[in-house]
């Protein structure tokens, strides 16, 4: 079993190479923003409750996002079984506590964090080319700015947190899909 966190600011490449980690290793993916929306949409309990937060702007307590996670795993354990990638999860240190806590439960562990790291210049000029073609509102200069601030000050501390633990995998995100992929491949195998 493989579980892995990946994370890196806005256009730093998680999703696409969340794919190619998907396809290589046959991973489970967990994105806790696609969990949440499934869980609303089919007004499950956790889903319910989720949606009264949000309803109100609020964030989704941590207790609330692991139950989430953890539904999920129990749900598709057969799906699981050669491991996951979390995907947008956990954002802050108290959560990665969590994480840790319901997959010992489980009898697993997080076993790489994939640190996607890019100049924020690059990731800038990639968002704002993002924009162009997709039309996304949230893909302007100001607004990628501000995401990619607090990106940095939610996600440092979570950075030290694993190289603390020995996990932190650093991968530089600029160059080619291909390239950085081997990369991240050398850095798990």
């Amino acid at each position: 079993m493989l579980n892995i966190i990946i994370f890196g600011a806005p256009g730093s490449g998680k999703g696409t190479q969340s794919e190619k980690l998907i396809e290589h290793y046959k991973l489970f993916h967990i994105s806790t923003g696609d969990v949440l929306r499934d869980h609303i949409r089919r007004g499950t309990d956790l889903g319910m409750t989720a949606r009264a937060f949000m309803d109100q702007g609020q964030l989704i307590p941590d207790e609330l996002m692991i139950d989430i996670l953890a539904s999920v795993l129990d749900d598709h354990h057969e799906e699981a079984q050669n491991g996951v990638i979390f995907d947008g999860f956990p954002r802050t240190i108290a959560q990665a506590e969590a994480l840790e806590t319901m997959l010992a439960e489980r009898g697993t562990a997080v076993h790489h964090v994939v640190g996607l790291e890019v100049p924020d210049e690059e990731l800038v000029d990639r968002l704002v080319k993002r924009g162009l073609i997709s039309g996304r509102s949230d893909d302007n200069e100001e607004t990628i700015k501000k995401r990619i601030e607090v990106y940095h000050n939610l996600t440092a501390p979570l950075k030290e947190f694993y190289q603390e633990r020995g996990l932190y995998r650093f991968i530089q995100g600029t160059g080619t899909i291909d390239g950085i992929f081997d990369e991240i491949k050398k850095a798990l195998d």
